[in-house]
């Protein structure tokens, strides 16, 4: 290798370090700046306490009714991770004894607030996670096959690799140049392109079981 080789090696090493190291943490563990609050029984930011918390450097969501957190900021090509585990403590009010929640990704700013938003949903549900679920007539190709529009339209995921309750899971949605790649605990079980939204807002789901999450960070890519 010359010199020229060798430089060109090392600055592409450098910048992909420097890339590494924007990673954003969107929860600062210590409350809920930078995410807003929705219910389906009050609206926007109205009780918000009594579903969602913050404790031990974790969210905490159960309780009587169905709702969402909302990141403020939205975001088009990027690299989101995100830790869950379901709570299993019984001492936890839950709304159901279903297992199902999902973390959403690219919901566009000017969609208005309803349990299950336009956007695209990463599936968090017993011997289900890692499904797409695509939301108020979002489309994408899966296989080489446009999916049809629809109010929540499913793309099973390509192997079950979720931990048994109560252990902590890591899902990482990687979303780069149209591609969207879903992971769970480092292996690829949904992958999609050609969505027909590209940028908007994360979402973290409350249905009625008990979760918490905590690590929530994301990764801005460039375009």
């Amino acid at each position: 290798m010359n010199f020229k080789s060798l430089y060109v090696a090392l600055a592409c090493s450098a910048t992909l370090l420097v890339a590494a190291q924007k990673k954003t943490c969107l929860f600062n563990q210590k409350n809920l700046k930078g995410w807003y609050a929705y219910q389906s029984e009050t609206g926007k930011n109205e009780k918000a306490d009594a579903v969602f918390s913050v404790s031990d450097k974790m969210i905490r969501m159960y309780g009587a009714n169905a709702g969402y957190l909302m990141s403020n900021k939205s975001y088009d090509n990027f690299v989101l991770s995100v830790n869950f585990r379901w709570n299993t403590d019984t001492q936890f009010v839950r709304k159901s004894d279903k297992k199902n929640s999902g973390v959403m990704y690219w919901v566009p700013e000017n969609t208005s607030d309803e349990l299950w938003p336009k956007g695209i949903q990463y599936q968090i549900k017993e011997n289900a996670t890692g499904d797409f679920v695509f939301l108020q007539e979002v489309t994408a190709t899966i296989n080489g096959v446009q999916n049809t529009p629809g109010k929540s339209v499913v793309s099973k995921f390509f192997k079950n690799n979720e931990k048994p309750a109560g252990e902590w899971n890591t899902l990482t949605v990687t979303c780069s140049e149209g591609k969207i790649t879903q992971i769970l605990n480092g292996e690829i079980v949904n992958e999609a392109s050609n969505a027909s939204v590209n940028k908007g807002r994360i979402l973290l789901q409350y249905e009625g079981y008990p979760i918490d999450f905590k690590n929530i960070t994301i990764q801005k890519l460039k375009k």
